[in-house]
């Protein structure tokens, strides 16, 4: 194919998948309903529903906006051959490839993000703090960003230089070399998250001795759940929504309980929460999600092997020359649809993973605890208790609610 056919190629994904998600974004919109389900009225009163509404309306028409922004943007640059323009301005300066590409991303990403602070800050702090779910300052939203663009320059950047180092010194076999690294580093990060990504964003406190922590041990030691060490995140320093999750891969795990969860739900309700968790460990849904995704980052790598030289990707995002970072911008345009199909069954089974998640907390724990702490996470987040059946079917991670709460009876 020529650049052009290629070019068209890109353009129509682009337009396509724009089209499509707004679709989707609208159906979901007019999916919702006025009366409160019969099954969570005990949780939901009538003004705090309609506030909901209001809420996912709200959400929903600034998403319109933002994302017919990006789009433009987006558009405009593969159209006009933007990419290719920024090569071309910092490839007379830069002869190192490893550090053109480096350069090339950065300016891309930071741009990008710059672009779209405003929009960041309108979302954070003012439709998030209309209601009531904005804990961040002024000061925290700035040290995350810059906190941000440093690990994404470290890591990312790190990833990135040894891509094209492998891509020029190795040729088309380096997809089995990064992979091996690739899957060393998922590892790294599932079995370090806890102590030393997280900390450089929330604080982690021991939970203190008293009801909640005899609870979950006795839980844990009930279900042979490998407890190491429980910790409270200030996960209130940015938002009032809530949160439980567990990390590490071993015999040693960290539970991780937001403070906003801890101060809104029973001690019951607490230790379902944290029994759907274990669930997950119980049916091994961690390992097989990561033995998944590695064969997932082997199979992208080598198609990308397979496309990764050719130089008419690179004339097609308006490039003079084959440039290694044009081309990947190219191919993880072309390569979306597939993504999205991937997307579509990693969704799927990340849904069934949810459900055999909750029916474990049903079985070893309390099934009516667990319904009232997902009725009050649903309250409290005033989450959408209609989304429409196609916007779940291609965006959901977990079932619906009302769904949730059904198979739980």
């Amino acid at each position: 194919m020529t650049p052009e056919v290629i070019l068209y190629i890109i353009l129509g994904i682009s337009l396509i998948s724009y089209l499509f998600d707004q679709a989707l974004d609208y159906l979901n919109l007019k999916a919702l309903k006025p009366e409160v389900p019969s099954e969570i009225k005990d949780f939901y009163d009538t003004e705090k529903y309609h506030k909901s509404i209001a809420y996912q309306k709200e959400q929903s028409r600034f998403s319109f906006i933002s994302s017919a922004f990006s789009f433009i943007l987006s558009f405009g640059m593969l159209l006009f051959g933007g990419f290719g323009l920024v090569d071309s301005w910092l490839r007379p300066l830069i002869e190192n490839q490893i550090v053109l590409a480096l350069v090339f991303f950065g300016v891309i990403m930071i741009v990008s993000d710059v672009i779209s602070i405003p929009f960041q800050w309108y979302s954070t702090f003012v439709i998030e703090e209309k209601y009531g779910f904005n804990k961040t300052t002024a000061k925290t939203f700035i040290l995350d960003k810059l906190k941000g663009y440093v690990l994404g320059a470290v890591i990312g950047g790190a990833l990135v230089s040894v891509l094209i180092y492998l891509i020029n010194s190795i040729g088309p076999n380096f997809w089995i070399w990064f992979g091996v690294i690739a899957a060393a580093f998922i590892l790294f990060v599932n079995m370090f998250y806890t102590s030393l990504l997280l900390p450089l964003f929330n604080k982690l406190t021991p939970l203190g001795d008293g009801e909640l922590k005899t609870a979950i041990e006795q839980f844990s030691k009930k279900v042979n759940f490998p407890l190491d060490n429980i910790f409270v995140m200030d996960g209130s320093k940015r938002s009032a929504k809530a949160n439980a999750f567990f990390s590490g891969i071993g015999k040693k795990k960290k539970i991780v309980l937001y403070d906003t969860l801890i101060t809104n739900h029973s001690t019951e309700e607490l230790v379902a929460v944290l029994a759907h968790e274990v669930g997950h460990f119980k049916k091994k849904h961690i390992i097989w999600s990561y033995l998944i995704s590695i064969v997932q980052v082997f199979f992208v790598l080598f198609v990308l092997s397979r496309m990764i030289f050719n130089e008419d990707l690179s004339l097609a995002l308006g490039g003079s020359q084959q440039a290694i970072h044009l081309n990947l911008i190219a191919f993880g345009i072309l390569f979306s649809p597939i993504s999205g199909i991937i997307g579509l069954f990693m969704s799927l089974l990340s849904r069934k993973n949810e459900f055999e998640a909750d029916a474990y907390a049903k079985e070893t724990y309390d099934g009516n605890a667990l319904s009232n702490a997902l009725k009050r996470l649903s309250v409290d987040s005033l989450s959408n208790l209609y989304p429409h059946p196609a916007y779940v079917f291609f965006h959901y991670s977990h079932p619906p609610l009302l769904q949730r709460l059904a198979a739980l009876k």
